[in-house]
């Protein structure tokens, strides 16, 4: 079963557009806030989020020890080691395994030897 087209309510609508009166400049003006909101409030908090990434990545201080990120704390909350303010998370002038720095790499070094599986029964 079809609905029949509500042809007043498209005429109401239509007057209010055309009309130059005071009714029809209100419709028209709730109309732009609405699309205004639409389109602007995404925009700004897309904005905000990505300012706040920003900070929250300058901030974070990555543990040379374990590897675990931080945000404003002097010492690691995972292994307790002290952490180096300003070091950054991703872009840190020491290594993340902890190995001081005049040390030979080949000391440091693991070396990995590959081995075949045997897989066993599925269960």
């Amino acid at each position: 079963m079809s609905r029949p087209v509500p042809w007043l309510w498209i005429v109401l609508a239509g007057l209010l557009l055309l009309a130059p009166g005071l009714v029809g400049r209100l419709f028209v003006d709730v109309l732009e806030g609405i699309t205004l909101l639409v389109v602007v409030v995404p925009l700004v908090l897309a904005g905000g989020g990505v300012i706040a990434w920003w900070w929250l990545r300058r901030n974070l201080i990555t543990c040379t020890a374990c590897g675990t990120a931080s945000l404003g704390q002097s010492q690691c909350p995972a292994c307790g080691a002290p952490l180096q303010s300003g070091q950054g998370s991703v872009s840190s002038g020491s290594s993340s395994a902890g190995a001081p720095l005049g040390v030979d790499a080949s000391d440091v070094t693991i070396d990995v030897v590959a081995q075949p599986v045997e897989e066993g029964g599925k269960r």
